[in-house]
Order: structure tokens, then C-alpha cells, then sequence
């Protein structure tokens, strides 16, 4: 596996310091991938020390789960279909970090399918830093408590992850779509809900796509709601 001169700090933890969110995308003809910040910093990599390559990103998958990713992958740029994963990858300092990813269809201006366009949940971080700032920044949202703590617990079950592990994605969400927390958490709602309706239970790679796309179906209007920086700095009203 490569360990470059930008490697983050060595062996260090996956705490507190450690990025919990970042974006990943990738386009299929080209066979090229790009990844934010945080991501980098996810495998151990410093900002902008390392491009990602297929090879690169396999080879930081966990041995026991590289065949399946592989097999993931290889599926996925066949079908261009969206999807999500649970599993392993092991960083430059060799420790082991438990993931979500998600992988919504990005299409060009013509609306073809191109890649996958989604994000990257370390759950080792929220397992770490279980006791963190969290339950202070979500007391200011007592006001709007109801739906964001309904809609933590829709994407709790969804994920299989803890409360601030659920929270932390709704910000992330409401940051990527420039809209107010409780609004995406209110429309997640009214989505999550409509899927349950006709009785059968979705396969979670609809609930991936209802919350990549609900900021989408919120009023005209809306969406700059966070242009003067307040869910930059996590704050909604």
C-alpha cells in the first residue's frame, strides 16, 4: 500500500481530529476518481498528496473485503447503477477504519450516466468520539428538535449507525445543498415516510437516493437558505 510523504501523522487515532464525512466521485470511461479533503485524510493521506486511482482505492480496502469491493465496483461500472456499502479499509498507518459510502448515478447535461457521485461515513471516528461536541450543537436546535431527531433515527436504522453519527450526516447533507438543517430534515421525513406506504419495505440503496436528492423536492426558494454561512457553521432556525 502506499505510503506517500504526505501521510497523515503517524499511527495516531481515529478520533476526535479525524475527518467523519467526505465526497467521492467517479467517472466510468475515464476511469478516474476524485475525492475531497476529507476523504484523503479517511485513508491517511495529507490534502492534495495523493491521486486517487482504482488501484489506490482497493488497495486500502481490508483484505477480507477487497475480492467483494472489487466485485462492487466492477458491477457497478457495468450497470451505472447508484449503491452503497458497508465496510472496511485500512489506512497508510495500517489502521482499520469501518465506512459507509454511497454512490448516487452522476449524469452529464444530456442526463446520461457518467459515474457515481456520493460520500464517504467513517463510523470508526463517531465509535471513538461517541461523547463529542454533538449534544451541545444539537441543543441549539431545540426549537426544531422533533424532525431532525426523527429523522436521526429514520437514518439510524437505515445505517446501522449512532445518533451523532446521524446528525453529523444531515449537517454534511444540508452543507453539500445549501439548505437549513430542519428543512432537509423535514423533507427527509415526508420521503422516508411515501416509501413506506405501499407496505414493502425499500432496499436501502432508495433510501441512498431519497437523501441525495430530497433537498431537491423542497420549495422553490429554499436552497440558499444557508448562503449568509449558517449551515456552514452548522446552525439552523
Amino acid at each position: 500500500m502506499p505510503t506517500p510523504d504526505g501521510a497523515t501523522g503517524a499511527g495516531g487515532d481515529a478520533g476526535s481530529a479525524a475527518p467523519r464525512i467526505g465526497w467521492v466521485r467517479y467517472l466510468f470511461d475515464e476511469d478516474r476518481w476524485e475525492w475531497s479533503d476529507e476523504v484523503a485524510q479517511i485513508h491517511g493521506y495529507q490534502p492534495g498528496t495523493v491521486v486517487p486511482t482504482t488501484e489506490l482505492v482497493l488497495s486500502h480496502k481490508h483484505p477480507a473485503d477487497r475480492a467483494q469491493m472489487a466485485a462492487l465496483m466492477e458491477r457497478i461500472r457495468e450497470t451505472r447503477a447508484a449503491f452503497s456499502s458497508r465496510h472496511r479499509i485500512r489506512d497508510v498507518h495500517g489502521r482499520i477504519h469501518h465506512v459507509i459510502v454511497v454512490g448516487n448515478q452522476l449524469r452529464d447535461d444530456s442526463g446520461q450516466v457518467v459515474g457515481s457521485d456520493g460520500f464517504y461515513v467513517d463510523l470508526t471516528a463517531y465509535e471513538d468520539d461517541r461523547r463529542s461536541e454533538m449534544s451541545a450543537q444539537v441543543a441549539e436546535f431545540a426549537e426544531h428538535r422533533a424532525a431532525i431527531e426523527q429523522a436521526k433515527g429514520m437514518l439510524m436504522v437505515v445505517y446501522g449507525i449512532d445518533a451523532a453519527a446521524a446528525f453529523d450526516l444531515l449537517r454534511w447533507r444540508s452543507q453539500q445543498a445549501n439548505v437549513k438543517l430542519r428543512l432537509l430534515a423535514e423533507q427527509i421525513l415526508v420521503d422516508f415516510r411515501a416509501l413506506q406506504n405501499d407496505g414493502a419495505l425499500p432496499t436501502r440503496e432508495v433510501y441512498d437516493g431519497v437523501l441525495m436528492t430530497a433537498h431537491q423536492r423542497l420549495p422553490s426558494g429554499t436552497q440558499d437558505a444557508g448562503a449568509n454561512g449558517e449551515n456552514r457553521a452548522g446552525a439552523a432556525s
